[in-house]
């Protein structure tokens, strides 16, 4: 069954968004903000060699390293003041989501609606200062470490790296908040998407030179292309597929007339999570390994130095670890977007029942059954996903950048921002059509 707003977006006329001023100017204010974005991965904070930092990302490309420098869109290679970019306040998010289910004064929170969400969003910016401080300074102490430091006075730098790391990330957290509310699509999301499009055409270039070195074979070459565009594929059939869940709604009197019974459908996403539980997987998996390899020392017989290597992506332990957190984090923020007692609820209080299934308790245990069918299927998809990389990586020498996880964050991106797009078009021709009926109504 096809709903009333599908069947006005198929045949939604495009024609209008010429017309559509508040869609443009939301458009416009996107396209300003990413290229703001992008001019702030250029300023770099003072005190670095530049070309003791370019042999050092060189070096380690393909690594942990290589990943984050791709999530910044070259900013973390380039020691700009975007370097740490939105990836301490998805820390941050995860760690208040985290308490917020567990401690009682942070569920109350939760259930005061507008209000709660405020200052829940207050407490993640404050943890947000803390953690981009310390990740701010052991940056500076790796950088010192390395070498890679032409000042003189160490405190000096420290402080500066700081403060220029701080002031950038929470510019961009502001920015990404900024986009969400006047912009089109989660802008926290887009500017991860923009810094992983920004290395793409790099990423081609280096394929394309591998191949004319013959380092890459023709064959490996188009099966990759190939394997792209399944990628895309699959993600989008993923990102749009739905379980419907058809519900009966029965005949009943309304004034002096009988209203003849109906039927809907309640439409559950296979993948409601979108890129969240890769990201948080991601950003979590970052402290162990950068703990790792900041203590590790040489000598095999190191504790640190083994769990560095342990910790390498393309290691059992590294691989496994990303997919039990990507699975994890796919139930976690299932369970906290979904609640199918209040949904049982509430289709209970408007007369709607599923077919075969008593209203109440029984729909809430039928629609947590199927809740958990659809999360574990997608906690495959992703974890699947998020592991072809380390498979491409360490079989055909493939950039990180052309791996499962960046494609499925840029057309998870795409596809929201365009079906946001699609909302304030149709938003725009609902209040063309309720003027329209105003206008006759007068007449």
């Amino acid at each position: 069954m096809v709903s009333m707003s599908e069947k006005m977006v198929k045949g939604m006329d495009f024609s209008a968004f010429s017309k559509a001023t508040d869609l443009k100017n939301r458009l416009w204010f996107t396209l300003f903000a990413i290229i703001v974005f992008r001019f702030g991965t250029y300023v770099p904070f003072p005190g670095i060699d530049p070309h003791v930092l370019n042999q050092f990302f060189t070096e380690n490309q393909g690594g942990l390293i290589g990943m984050f420098n791709a999530f910044t869109g070259g900013a973390l290679s380039r020691m700009s003041i975007f370097a740490l970019n939105i990836m301490p306040y998805i820390s941050a998010s995860i760690i208040i989501q985290l308490a917020a289910s567990v401690f009682p004064s942070l569920i109350a929170l939760k259930k005061e609606g507008e209000v709660g969400f405020r200052k829940m969003q207050q407490y993640t910016r404050m943890l947000t200062i803390v953690i981009t401080i310390f990740q701010a300074y052991f940056m500076a102490l790796a950088l010192e470490r390395g070498n890679a430091v032409i000042m003189s006075n160490y405190r000096l730098f420290e402080l500066s790296t700081v403060i220029s790391l701080l002031g950038g990330t929470m510019f961009v957290v502001w920015l990404g908040e900024q986009m969400t509310a006047r912009g089109v699509g989660n802008g926290t999301s887009i500017l991860i998407m923009v810094g992983i499009v920004a290395n793409i055409p790099m990423a081609l270039m280096r394929i394309l030179e591998d191949s004319h070195a013959g380092a890459l074979s023709g064959v490996t070459v188009i099966g990759i292309a190939a394997m792209i565009f399944a990628v895309i594929y699959l993600v989008v059939v993923f990102e749009t597929a739905q379980r419907r869940i058809v519900i009966q709604y029965p005949k009943h009197q309304m004034g002096g007339r009988v209203v003849q019974g109906v039927s809907s459908h309640l439409p559950l996403k296979i993948n409601p999570t979108g890129v969240m539980p890769p990201i948080f997987a991601s950003a979590l998996l970052a402290i162990p390994v950068g703990v790792a390899q900041y203590f590790s020392k040489t000598g095999e017989s190191d504790f640190w130095n083994k769990a560095a290597l342990l910790l390498t992506p393309g290691q059992w332990v590294y691989v496994a670890t990303f997919a039990v957190l990507i699975v994890f984090f796919t139930f976690f923020y299932t369970g906290v977007q979904s609640n199918p007692k209040e949904t049982a609820e509430n289709l209970k209080r408007q007369g709607g029942f599923v077919a075969g299934i008593r209203p109440g308790e029984n729909t809430a245990k039928y629609l947590d059954y199927v809740i958990t069918r659809l999360t574990l299927l997608a906690a495959i998809y992703l974890t699947f996903l998020c592991i072809l990389p380390e498979f491409l990586i360490a079989t055909f020498k493939v950039p990180f950048f052309l791996g499962g996880t960046t494609l499925l964050i840029v057309v998870s991106v795409i596809l929201d921002t365009i079906s946001q797009a699609q909302s304030h078009l149709l938003a725009y021709q609902y209040e063309g059509l309720i003027k329209k009926a105003k206008l006759r109504g007068r007449f």
